[in-house]
């Protein structure tokens, strides 16, 4: 597969897909940006709703997120003060990427772990 000229000037990527890949990739983020769809959450909330995120991990990627401009952390001046998290508009245009990985994950997932079951190298990965 040919390097896209679209992802040239970005001068690291050889896709536009591991462009996007680095920006959402990983465990947490993409599950972090559906979360926060339907509206701001606190730190707190985020946590709960993460399984089994660590408050540390939860910081790291949050911050990473925001870096990025896809969140926006909103400290209000309150004792004990509250912040919270919602997507920005550019973290908004990720909406139909993240429900169309939930509807694929919907429709597909048992598959996948049917051949993860059955498959030849099933033993040698655990």
């Amino acid at each position: 597969m040919q390097i896209e000229e679209s992802c040239v000037f970005l001068n690291t990527y050889s896709c536009a897909t591991a462009a996007t890949v680095e920006v959402i990739g990983g465990k947490w983020k993409a599950i972090l940006i559906y979360q926060l769809l339907d509206g701001p959450l606190r730190f707190s909330e985020l946590l709960k709703t993460s399984e089994s995120i660590s408050p540390r991990i939860l910081t790291l990627q949050l911050r990473e997120l925001e870096y990025d401009g896809l969140i926006q952390r909103v400290t209000y001046a309150e004792v004990p003060p509250r912040v919270e998290y919602s997507l920005t508009p550019l973290g908004e245009t990720l909406r139909p990427l993240v429900l169309m990985m939930k509807q694929w994950a919907t429709e597909h997932m048992s598959s996948v772990l049917e051949h993860r079951a059955t498959g030849e190298l099933a033993g040698e990965l655990v």
